[in-house]
């Protein structure tokens, strides 16, 4: 489990904390619990966002966040203490979205605001939800490797594509599911296998795919899976088992290992959402929140108020003019040893 507490410490808040004001950190108290450790981006970016606009819109607010690691219970666990804790605002990204539905009553029961964060909570509705489009995120990078499959004039009455899905206890995972399914529908190539991810973990997506290279061969085409984790265990799978070259397989998250891929003409794609993006709205919503205001929706997903942005597809051709150039990722953090030559033919330095 990774845990840290943040103290947000302005001359105000360092004050009452040396005197040990209980009711002072609680009135300002918010909890920032996500699920898993399979991808990396809950420390490298949502968080990072999180804090930063709280400390812009709050400087004396207590924040806590922690990190259920794919654990039901510990996230459970963490829930109940941050209420015992007195938190008036919990943002949530939950381990399995259908037993998040009771945290959330518990939460609601009690006046405490619950934003739910990238995953829904499809049973209860949430005060509030933040998110990329997951639906469009699972429809965009199925056709983009449909569309690329095309143009290599690759057979449609040959082969075909696997379909790497997230885990079967998150509910944004079934939205992106949705979204391939709606765009392998609509394309020229069938579907070989698919396959719901336990806990979205890389090392199950792997041995799932080494099963399917033994059953299909050649015939696979692509690989849509649902993350860079899914997505990474895939390719590894195929480097084990001597593929060369390697079919197109699918990403999600823009994490510097999926990109680094990427430049070594590993993976086909990934999606570039900063989430610090959408953890810098889920911290503008807790502040209103806390003032007793309404965050304003923009969209309305499972009776719930939300706020869904747009997600952008990766390729070879465009990492330097969507990472590079916008700051997200730097060349030094890329460019690393094998990664080196492939940035050069991006022109990236």
């Amino acid at each position: 489990m990774t845990t840290l507490s943040l103290r947000l410490t302005s001359a105000a808040a360092l004050a009452f904390g040396l005197l040990g004001s209980a009711a002072y950190a609680q009135e300002g108290l918010v909890a920032f619990l996500m699920p898993d450790q399979g991808s990396t981006r809950y420390e490298e970016h949502d968080f990072p966002g999180f804090k930063a606009e709280m400390e812009k819109l709050c400087p004396d607010c207590q924040v806590v966040y922690q990190n259920a690691n794919a654990d039901v219970a510990l996230q459970q666990q963490q829930f109940n203490s941050v209420l015992t804790q007195g938190a008036k605002v919990i943002v949530l990204d939950p381990v399995d979205s259908k037993a998040a539905a009771s945290l959330l009553s518990l939460a609601q029961s009690q006046g405490v605001k619950v934003i739910a964060y990238d995953r829904p909570i499809p049973d209860v509705p949430a005060d509030f939800y933040v998110s990329f489009d997951n639906k469009a995120i699972g429809k965009a990078i199925a056709e983009s490797l449909l569309a690329h499959l095309e143009a290599e004039g690759v057979p449609t009455d040959t082969g075909g594509v696997l379909q790497i899905n997230g885990s079967p206890t998150d509910a944004a995972a079934g939205l992106i599911r949705d979204g391939v399914h709606e765009a392998l529908d609509a394309g020229k190539y069938q579907k070989l296998a698919e396959y719901d991810t336990p806990d979205w973990f890389p090392a199950n997506a792997q041995e799932w795919t080494s099963g399917q290279i033994t059953r299909f061969g050649e015939q696979i085409v692509g690989v849509v899976a649902a993350n860079d984790g899914t997505g990474g265990g895939a390719i590894a799978a195929f480097k084990a088992a001597g593929v060369d070259p390697l079919p197109p397989v699918t990403g999600n998250d823009a994490t510097i290992a999926a990109l680094q891929l990427i430049i070594a003409g590993d993976q086909y794609n990934t999606i570039s959402k900063p989430s610090e993006i959408v953890g810098a709205a889920a911290a503008n919503a807790a502040v209103q929140f806390l003032k007793g205001e309404t965050p304003e929706p923009k969209a309305t997903l499972y009776n719930t108020p939300s706020e869904l942005f747009v997600p952008v597809v990766v390729t070879r051709e465009n990492l330097k003019a969507e990472i590079i150039d916008k700051g997200i990722n730097t060349a030094a953090e890329l460019c690393v040893d094998r990664y080196a030559e492939g940035c050069k033919e991006l022109g990236i330095e």
